[in-house]
């Protein structure tokens, strides 16, 4: 049996359904970035136990036709970020290969079902990566912007600020209080 979970963008998401099928009992067969299989049919009392435990950490199991693709072109988005310096094709050639559909209309379905466009969303979870690597790493924004493949650190800088409104210093300073707590 296939379950579609929204909002899984990370390997720690991948961790947390794993680790909440097992806890339900059910034998996850494959979990991947917006999905997992599971070896039997789950009881409607076992899916709703699953998906109250995983929305704790902010995932949701799906149901709707509509939301399944959408969370297919955001899970293969995020596959595209995480994988981007060894993939040597841009991100609409990707997703059209991947979900073996034409880009312009999954491009025009994202659109109509996020409020968003594809482009839109990958910038924002790059950005979600960028403070990430800012505030749990400490790296620099040279060696993201190296990371990350971004074309110029001055590019990086420009698109955070208009993303975040803040500048990447002041998640830099977030890393020294975070770090200041931790050793109290």
């Amino acid at each position: 049996m296939k379950l579609y979970i929204k909002n899984m963008a990370c390997e720690s998401c991948k961790v947390v359904v794993k680790e909440e099928l097992e806890a339900i009992g059910a034998n996850p067969v494959k979990v991947e970035l917006g999905e997992a299989e599971v070896k039997q049919a789950l009881s409607e009392k076992k899916q709703k136990e699953f998906a109250s435990a995983i929305k704790k950490a902010g995932l949701e199991l799906v149901q709707s036709k509509e939301g399944i693709m959408a969370d297919k072109i955001k899970a293969a988005i995020a596959d595209y970020i995480a994988h981007k310096k060894s993939i040597r094709v841009n991100m609409s050639d990707y997703l059209s290969r991947k979900l073996k559909m034409d880009y312009s209309y999954l491009s025009s379905y994202f659109s109509a079902m996020q409020a968003s466009t594809v482009e839109q969303y990958a910038i924002s979870l790059r950005i979600e990566k960028v403070k990430e690597l800012l505030v749990l790493e400490g790296l620099t924004l040279t060696e993201i912007a190296k990371k990350l493949d971004y074309s110029s650190v001055s590019h990086l800088s420009k698109q955070f600020r208009q993303v975040t409104g803040l500048a990447a210093s002041h998640f830099k300073k977030l890393r020294l209080v975070r770090s200041t707590i931790q050793s109290l």
